[in-house]
């Protein structure tokens, strides 16, 4: 007879997160797999019909009759004239590419490649998209929509707003760039039509935390609203995590509108109560970001001046002006975090 084994709650929510994490893990690498399989395939398609030297035009009927004869063999592998064609772009496009683009390429779904093949010139570039897109695992119209806002020049103009040299060790403060942007796409809320305004309210909530979570690798939520309390007084972060490479706690605050300068100093009292109340003795000190509609670099780095605490700010962008969401972005952020 089977002896029943107790667990209190926390217990079993330490178990099932992770066999969630897990679950998860294995269908990334699965995917991953798969769709370098596929890609191979592709891959060795169109350098079949590239070295044949078979283009649209007098090569067309060739094609058209292989796409014929092969979904005769293989009905389900979308072996049409036109995405033939696809495959030997695909080919003609890398086979000359560097290693680091061939191996972003290769574990990309196939659509994805037909978006950066058909709307995305430049190599460097296209390394830009598919790495993001594997990093945060964009789907295809995510992908679609960061073409569309060219995120890649604005990544190659940006001018990062933080004082993290000064506030951590050089191999840190080197990471802490890497992770942390000048500028975050909130585009993929997708608001394109007019919807319900509860509906609208509730994708807005919704995207901007599952956004925030898509960050990058290495962050774990924590909670947002978080409760802080010192000297019989309460403080609440907008939204709290930990990221596992850098070992610091993150605190991350939205701002509706512009920068002001008084943000960095309500974010300089939280890491501080943060490293005080909550930082583990192993882990390095808290790191801030301020998410804000638009911001003047000089007017962050006056600001900064002298705070002894590692803090960025950011913008974020969204398809439609900030002025016709601005009021919904207030009322909804203040209730989700209540």
């Amino acid at each position: 007879m089977s002896q029943e084994i107790s667990l209190n709650k926390e217990e079993y929510d330490s178990i099932l997160k992770q066999a969630v994490e897990q679950i998860r893990t294995t269908k990334i690498i699965v995917a991953k797999q798969l769709n370098r399989a596929a890609q191979s395939v592709y891959w060795n398609l169109g350098k079949l019909i590239f070295e044949k030297q078979l283009a649209e035009g007098y090569g067309s009927a060739v094609v058209n009759q292989l796409s014929v004869d092969l979904k005769k063999e293989f009905p389900d592998m979308g072996l049409s004239p036109r995405n033939l064609w696809n495959m030997k772009l695909f080919y003609e496009r890398y086979y000359q590419a560097d290693q680091k683009l061939l191996q972003a390429v290769a574990v990309l779904p196939w659509g994805h490649n037909l978006l950066l093949i058909n709307k995305v010139q430049s190599l460097e570039a296209v390394l830009f998209y598919a790495n993001e897109a594997i990093a945060k695992g964009w789907s295809r119209d995510w992908l679609l929509n960061a073409i569309k806002m060219d995120s890649f020049s604005h990544h190659q103009i940006q001018i990062k707003s933080h004082n993290f040299n000064e506030t951590l060790p050089g191999i840190d403060a080197d990471y802490a760039n890497e992770v942390f942007k000048d500028r975050y796409n909130l585009g993929f809320l997708g608001i394109t039509e007019k919807v319900k305004e509860t509906e609208l309210e509730k994708r807005l909530v919704e995207k901007i935390k599952n956004f925030v979570l898509e960050l990058g690798k290495g962050f774990t939520f924590i909670g947002n609203q978080y409760r802080l309390e010192y000297n019989n007084k309460e403080y609440f972060v907008d939204m709290l995590f930990f990221h596992r490479g850098l070992r610091s706690l993150v605190a991350i605050e939205l701002k509706i509108g512009s920068f002001k300068a008084e943000y960095i100093g309500k974010m300089n009292v939280y890491l501080s109560l943060l490293d005080k109340l909550e930082k583990g003795e192993t882990e390095n000190n808290s790191i801030g970001i301020i998410l804000c509609a638009d911001k003047d670099h000089l007017d962050v780095e006056i600001a900064l001046q002298d705070i002894n605490k590692p803090i960025g700010v950011a913008e974020y962008q969204l398809l439609l002006p900030k002025d016709q969401l601005q009021d919904l972005l207030v009322n909804e952020i203040k209730a989700y975090n209540n």
